[in-house]
């Protein structure tokens, strides 16, 4: 099973060892398109600080991140699983799950990244601020940019299978499974359910779907559980205590959706 995560916006400091060795990242395929967005980002932080804070998105209150972007190649690197905040890696939870789960976390979960295109938890990287969104002026827009990167070397990575896409679209455009293997791809969409003048009304939620999506995958890595498809998934993930429903794709080549529908957001 390999699991796509979106990253977060907000992460931790960098940390005090050995700096980022791009050529030491999982997916090595990607190293040579790394290495130029890597290039280009620290080369227009270093020289123009309002350019750069314009180029990125940022407001004059997270004016410091472009300073830490320029230190990129010398800042101490932590495992991405570190560096990763916010709802959804809360939820998950990685520093506490038990040893086992841990192992397959460093083997499952894929972070996608403005920056590094995708990486491993156990992956060694610096503090940035690089968003899928942001449109660089040499290299263009970064998720057209990853696409080609990630022809190749994504579907390997995807192996044989079940594919779990929990990214949010922004970063989900940088790859889109194709053929087979959007064929056993599942993506995940959270509805809270409440009744309304004794009437069901469902609706998507935004800020606590993160948070289901962290505890579903903690809950998959702690039960050890290996789906070999999505209707595998959604069987697993109702034994699990959750309410799913699968939808299996209309024609060929389309990946499924399982919702999962909760009555209390927390």
């Amino acid at each position: 099973m390999l699991v796509l995560l979106p990253p977060s916006e907000g992460k931790a400091a960098s940390g005090r060892g050995a700096p980022l060795k791009v050529e030491g990242l999982s997916l090595p395929g990607l190293s040579e398109a790394r290495q130029a967005v890597l290039d280009e980002l620290v080369e227009l932080c270093a020289a123009d600080e309002e350019k750069a804070r314009e180029v990125l998105g940022l407001s004059e209150g997270l004016r410091g991140e472009v300073g830490k972007n320029t230190e990129l190649r010398t800042a101490g690197a932590r495992p991405a699983g570190e560096i990763y905040t916010g709802v959804l890696y809360d939820s998950l939870g990685l520093a506490t799950l038990d040893a086992a789960a841990k192992r397959r976390a460093a083997k499952a979960l894929l972070v996608f990244s403005g920056l590094w295109g995708a990486v491993r938890v156990t992956d060694r990287i610096p503090s940035y601020r690089c968003s899928m969104g942001v449109k660089l002026p040499g290299l263009g827009a970064l998720n057209a940019y990853w696409r080609t990167a990630m022809a190749d070397v994504l579907p390997e990575a995807a192996g044989s299978g079940l594919v779990l896409d929990l990214r949010s679209s922004a970063y989900a455009s940088a790859w889109k499974p194709k053929g087979e293997v959007a064929e056993r791809t599942a993506t995940v969409r959270v509805l809270h359910s409440q009744l309304v003048d004794g009437v069901e009304k469902r609706s998507v939620v935004s800020h606590f779907n993160k948070a289901t999506k962290g505890r579903i995958v903690r809950d998959l890595l702690q039960a050890g559980a290996q789906p070999a498809s999505p209707a595998d998934l959604a069987g697993v993930l109702r034994d699990l205590g959750y309410m799913v429903e699968a939808q299996a794709p209309a024609k060929a080549g389309k990946a499924w959706q399982l919702d999962v529908i909760v009555t209390e957001i927390h």
